[in-house]
């Protein structure tokens, strides 16, 4: 598989299904893990991280999810067009692509696993699935810790556990986080106290790319802010009885839209459709607004014709560099613009 060949297929975690997929939007599990006696990439010079490069590259490759038809590619290979591309996808972070010598990327075919070497850890690894499925990612991810981990000796203390970069990732070295669709928390006014008391909870909450982004189209990101002193049992088992809350939350707050201010809720589904169908110029910001409504439209069946699927994918679609690569070009602002509102009118007419 090559990179451009990402483009023609829908990410298997954007397909729309999965338990409670009509407000979890994805499931993900990520685990940090250092090599033993190399310095962690943040300390280490050139030299140090192409030897933890050299070690782990050959054993990814060799990884049942990858070596089937999956891509491995150096970081330094790709045009800023082709890393901002795999950011939007949610396959690699920000950060992976802020310097990109000795660093390298992993990603099977269907897109729900990706595994970044010498980013901020010598290697961090995700599993990605369609709704509410913390568990099958879990369950998976552990299969990859225990393949890797019998050809790469891995930084660990009895003490502390898996050693990482940041001391909020040590111990278990997992992150598992849920992408939530919330809109009507957002218009029943109700989503400031939801976060609050979810923060409260030992619990952070970002936006629809992760770290250092704001919630945009009503999605927020909830994850494990700590892994030291708790076992992975226990991380997922506090994130689900938390995001099970949140689910229960959004879904009352649906009903009150419906039955009080059902009027309202459709003249803003309706207005949002009929400018996505028919604008000719849309910046990303709107797009990403307009489309929250039209999901929510769907969800609740007001829109009979749009499926989840299809409006997961236009929110990745309808990025910068997806517009771009789609193009074959680079593309300005105002190009992009007049793409985005081609791009949707073809797939919504």
């Amino acid at each position: 598989m090559q990179i451009n060949d990402l483009i023609k297929q829908t990410s298997g975690w954007l397909k729309g299904t999965g338990p409670h997929s009509e407000i979890v939007f994805s499931s993900r599990v990520r685990l940090a893990r250092n090599m033993e006696k190399i310095l962690f990439p943040s300390w280490a010079d050139q030299k140090a991280q192409e030897q933890a490069l050299a070690l782990i590259k050959p054993v990814v490759e060799q990884l049942d999810q990858i070596k089937t038809d999956g891509l491995v590619t150096m970081m330094s290979e790709l045009s800023p067009v082709d890393t901002q591309f795999l950011v939007e996808r949610h396959l690699v972070s920000r950060e992976h692509i802020a310097h990109l010598d000795a660093k390298a990327v992993a990603i099977s075919r269907d897109e729900t696993v990706s595994i970044m070497i010498n980013e901020e850890d010598h290697l961090r690894i995700q599993v990605l699935e369609a709704g509410f499925m913390l568990d099958a990612c879990g369950e998976r991810i552990s299969a990859i810790d225990t393949a890797l981990e019998k050809s790469l000796n891995f930084a660990y203390s009895i003490k502390w556990g898996y050693l990482t970069a940041c001391p909020t990732n040590t111990g278990t070295g997992m992150r598992a986080s849920v992408m939530l669709h919330l809109p009507a928390l957002v218009l029943t006014k109700q989503i400031n106290r939801v976060i609050q008391a979810v923060i409260k909870l030992g619990l952070t909450v970002r936006g629809l790319f992760g770290e250092g982004t704001e919630a945009a189209g009503n999605f927020f990101q909830i994850s494990n802010q700590l892994s030291l002193g708790r076992s992975e049992d226990e991380i997922m088992d506090n994130i689900k009885r938390i995001i099970a809350q949140v689910i229960e939350y959004e879904q009352n707050a649906r009903q009150v839209l419906l039955t009080k201010n059902r009027g309202k809720l459709e003249d803003q589904v309706w207005r949002s459709y009929g400018i996505l169908r028919n604008a000719h110029i849309i910046s990303s910001a709107e797009t990403i607004e307009l489309l929250s409504n039209v999901r929510l439209g769907s969800d609740l069946g007001i829109l009979k014709n749009i499926t989840k699927e299809m409006v997961n994918e236009l929110f990745i679609l309808t990025q910068p560099s997806h517009l771009q690569k789609l193009e074959e070009k680079v593309l300005n602002p105002p190009q992009r613009d007049a793409k985005r509102a081609e791009i949707i009118r073809a797939k919504i007419k």
